[in-house]
Formats: structure tokens, sequence, C-alpha cells
């Protein structure tokens, strides 16, 4: 369970030693944020991650051959990440594709609220990542990297723009486990300290030991202005110390969340119309809607970059065995996402806030065995979308093959991806540079293309 102590540890900070009285301040400001490269067309990022790898062809590809050709023996040339001939068996969708909305975009009943809101979703269909195991996988989509551990995607914003609120982490990451690449998918790793995501675990107590002991206006205080007096004579001893400006700006955070925190998890202060979009009540505290709803309200707070991540390292969307799997997972997460959608929209928030939705790879539309009721791991072609921040809706980008197999049109990277998001944030991919071991290094290396073709 993650508590202020932790925070000293691992939560973002970084103005070094500041002015006592703007940090003891009843009505402190947040930091002032960096100024982006172009014109942005979003502010913040909620960032929906499924993982274990939604099986495209089963949800948002729809593929009317895969269903006609149903236990059809075909001859793949990669099976696994291992090169060769490979005889298949394909494998028809689990469940029944229908048109959504004005638009007609084609998603399955696996999701039929996120079909009803299809409208304001851009749906990339060409999607393609570089592994197929799911450490690689989750590794790339979040850092861009496949092999080495490097800063993650909401580290890398959070240091192009900063926060808007110095009360509350500017990358925070609500999940009930870590995923395949562990606290990695959340690191900052060479970034400054002050931009690595915070995890919150869903629970009773999301933040423990928040509430200040003592008495707040005067005890609590006193022992604020000494520890700082205490920290900036260390760091005058120590200037650049980055891992000491890190700590000491962590329990600067630490010591304003005690304000804001508690308000902004409280959901009891939705009305009832708001918690029934998401399928919650005021008592919830776990589960995917809690997750929404709290990503919802920290995005009204000023965080910058917010990761929403389903099910963790156990029981989640790697369908191996039987695809009945993806059936029981659905409703967990179905209605709260399209309630999020909905809930921005009526609120003027989706104008400027990007909504992005994935996982880490595709399914197979093939198996060895005919007949058989799952699906191996896919990273030659699968699905992703965005919504928000002037993003064209009730589009689809990109298209694979017949079958689902491999990207026939418009291939979409996730390199792409990457670039085309920071584009939407105002930053340009390419000049999103940090120097580390003699080098600049930037979230999508030496690659990326922004999709200029999802913008209205």
């Amino acid at each position: 369970m993650f508590n202020r102590r932790d925070m000293l540890a691992r939560a973002a900070g970084g103005f070094g030693a500041i002015a006592l009285n703007a940090i003891l301040s009843e009505n402190t400001e947040g930091a002032k944020p960096a100024k982006p490269h172009h014109t942005p067309r979003a502010k913040r990022v909620i960032f929906l991650y499924l993982t274990g790898g939604v099986s495209h062809v089963d949800s948002f590809d729809y593929k009317p051959k895969l269903f006609s050709d149903d236990e059809k023996t075909i001859t793949v040339d990669n099976w696994q990440g291992l090169g060769g001939d490979f005889k298949r068996h394909l494998k028809k969708p689990d469940w029944t594709f229908r048109p959504g909305g004005t638009s007609g975009v084609m998603v399955s009943d696996l999701f039929p609220h996120m079909r009803s809101i299809v409208d304001d979703l851009c749906v990339i269909k060409s999607m393609e990542s570089d592994h197929t195991n799911h450490y690689e996988g989750t590794l790339g989509m979040h850092t861009g990297s496949w092999t080495f551990a490097r800063p993650s995607i909401g580290s890398w914003v959070s240091y192009g723009l900063g926060t808007e609120n110095a009360n509350l982490p500017s990358f925070m990451v609500l999940a009930p486990a870590a995923p395949y690449a562990g606290p990695q998918t959340w690191g900052n790793d060479f970034l400054p300290g002050t931009h690595q995501g915070t995890h919150i675990v869903p629970g009773p107590k999301p933040i423990e030991n928040v509430a200040p002991r003592g008495n707040k206006g005067t005890l609590q205080t006193l022992e604020m202005k000494r520890l700082i007096a205490r920290n900036k004579a260390r760091l005058a001893e120590r200037p650049g110390d980055a891992a000491l400006e890190a700590q000491i700006q962590a329990l600067e955070t630490a010591f304003r969340m005690q304000y804001v925190a508690p308000e902004a998890f409280d959901i009891g202060q939705e009305a009832q119309h708001t918690l029934d979009l998401y399928g919650i009540d005021e008592d919830t505290n776990t589960g995917f809607g809690w997750q929404c709803l709290v990503g919802r309200r920290l995005a009204e707070r000023g965080v910058r970059f917010i990761e929403l991540i389903d099910t963790g390292s156990s029981g989640n969307w790697d369908s191996h065995g039987n695809m009945a799997d993806h059936g029981r997972l659905a409703p967990n997460v179905d209605q709260p996402i399209a309630g999020l959608i909905t809930d921005l929209k009526q609120r003027g928030m989706l104008d400027d806030t990007l909504v992005v939705w994935t996982t880490e790879f595709g399914r197979t539309p093939y198996q060895v065995d005919n007949n058989h009721p799952g699906r191996e791991h896919h990273h030659q072609a699968f699905s992703s979308w965005m919504a928000g921040a002037g993003l064209k809706g009730g589009f689809t980008y990109g298209e694979s093959d017949e079958h689902g197999i491999a990207v026939a049109e418009d291939r979409c990277h996730v390199h792409d991806f990457h670039a085309t998001i920071l584009h939407l944030l105002g930053l340009n991919h390419e000049k999103l540079t940090y120097k580390h071991a003699g080098r600049d290094y930037r979230l999508t290396d030496v690659h990326g293309e922004v999709k200029t073709e999802l913008f209205s």
C-alpha cells in the first residue's frame, strides 16, 4: 500500500530547495508548466492500458473473411517470434460485430458500451510492435524500447511540460498491481526523479497516512521549517545532487498532498448520475470504474499524465487457453471507459484531454490445433484508439489484411503512436531529448512519424 513515507523515495519532485513561505502557503500555486514546442491540442493524457494483449480481431478489427474461412489451413511466416513456415488453422471471432453510432464503425459485442460512443473514438487498426513477449511488449509500449529500460512516456510528458499543480505529482498511475514490466512501466530511468510516476493502489486507503499528525497549523509547520532548513543546508553542501533534490521535492509534494489528495480521491462528492455513468456507487474503492472516475478527478486537478492499468500481472487479457476470459474481463472495463468519455465530454474536458486506449499487442487470428478455444500473442498487427484533443471521431485509420494477420495499409508503429501523442500535447518528438551517457535520447529513439491523418 502506498503511503506518504513511500513518497520520500518513490514520488515525483524536483524544485530543489524552495522558499519556505511558498511550501507552507495555504494557497500554494501550482508550478508553471513548461512551454510546448507548438500549440497543443491537449493539456493532459488519460492512458488506459489493458495488460495481457487484447484480441484485435475480437474487438475493433472486423474481418468478415476470418468468419467465412474459419478452420481453414494457412501458412504463416512467424510463430511467437520465430521465423519459418508454419501451418495454422484460422479461428473466427467469438463475438458478433455490429456498427456503432452514426459513423457505423464496427465494434464487437465484447465492448457494447464502447460501441455506443464510437463516434468519439479514433480507432487505429494498423498498430505494429517489435516483440511478442509480454515483458518486452509492455516495455516497448511504455518506453519505446523493447530491450532496455528507458523513461516511461508519462515521465517524458512530465519532463517536457511540467506540472499544472504542485500539490499533486505530475504523473500518477492507478493500478491494483504492476503489469509485466513492473515499476519500469512508470519509471523515470535517467530523467530526473521528479518525473517518476507515482503508483496508487485502489482500496479503502489509496494513500496511507496522508492525514497530518498533531496540529497542522503549528506543530507541523515548525517541524517543516526545521526540516526545510536542514535540507537546504545539505543541498548547499552537495550542489547538483539530483537524488537529493528529488527527495526534497518528494517531501514537499507529500506535505502538500495532505491538503488536496483526500479530496481528490473522495468520489462521494460525485452526483449519482455520474456514479451511474461509471457503473459504481459512492462506496466503491476498487475496480476499473473507480480508477476511471478518479482519473477524471485527477485530470481536473491538473495532473498531467494519468495511467489506468487494468488487472495487473495476473488474471489479465492473456487468453491463451480460452477466449472466454475476454468475455469475463470486458464488463469490468467497458462501461467505465464509455462513462469516462461521456463524462469528459459533458464537462467540456474532452476537447483538451487526450484519452488513449491500448494493450501491448494483439492475439493470433489462427491456432495450432483446429477448434482451439484460445489465441496466442501477436505483435504484427493489433488495434488501439484515441479520443478527444481534436482527433477525428467515428474514424478508423489503417487496415490489417483480410484475416488480421499483418498490416496491409497505413502502418502505425509504436514509435508513430508515441510521436502522435507527443505532438497532440504540443511536443515535437525529435526535439524532446535528454542527454545521457554521451548521447541525446528521446522516447521515439531515431524513428517515429506523426499521424496527422487522425486530426480533424
